[in-house]
């Protein structure tokens, strides 16, 4: 199974907390043009997590939404979104830091 098929809340935050970090490295010093799509697509994703948890699209301000819902509050149908979200963001920094390397 994997992990962020199960990732518990918490986690999903250190991933949203870490997205900024992670999208520096992913990127180097590349071109925009050499991401651009990538980009586009992560900040979707990101402005969709965001409207997910009643905030904006600041990584840290949803991390902190994440943090802040009581467990009690969650439906599944969120947290499964929010899970398949952060699998797609992983994917596209991967994707991200080969097209850098193609460079």
């Amino acid at each position: 199974m994997d992990f962020m098929s199960t990732a518990s809340p918490a986690d999903l935050a250190v991933t949203f907390r870490s997205l900024p970090r992670r999208l520096r490295e992913s990127q180097g010093d590349a071109p925009h043009e050499v991401v651009a799509a990538a980009s586009s697509e992560m900040h979707g994703l990101i402005a969709e997590a965001g409207r997910l948890m009643g905030t904006n699209e600041e990584p840290s301000a949803i991390a902190d939404a994440i943090v802040d819902t009581h467990g009690d509050h969650w439906d599944d149908a969120t947290l499964a979104r929010l899970r398949e979200i952060a699998l797609d963001l992983g994917r596209l920094l991967r994707h991200m830091a080969a097209l850098t390397e193609a460079d």
